[in-house]
């Protein structure tokens, strides 16, 4: 069995996952991500905008926007705070 960088070999299949060992399917990143880019649209911010107040890189909001990437939870309430609502309103 080789392991890859982003995926698993097992029997000659390939399961994707993402960096930190979640399937790609998984929903709860995708409906963060919506909501951020939701509200980001919303407050007439670019990526790059929110990113910097935020402190993280524009490819990194990017794939939390996608649901890429999960934000960490101090990530999320940085993220939650500079669009001016409760982390909570992204994640339920």
């Amino acid at each position: 069995m080789k392991l890859f960088a982003k995926y698993h070999l097992v029997e000659n299949n390939y399961r994707s996952y993402d960096n930190i060992g979640m399937r790609k399917n998984a929903k709860l990143p995708k409906i963060i991500g919506t909501r951020i880019a939701r509200r980001r649209k919303q407050l007439k911010l670019t990526q790059e905008e929110l990113a910097d107040k935020v402190r993280i890189s524009r490819v990194y909001m990017g794939y939390i926007e996608q649901g890429r990437n999960a934000p960490t939870i101090e990530t999320l309430e940085k993220i939650a705070r500079t669009l001016g609502v409760k982390p909570s309103t992204l994640i339920t």
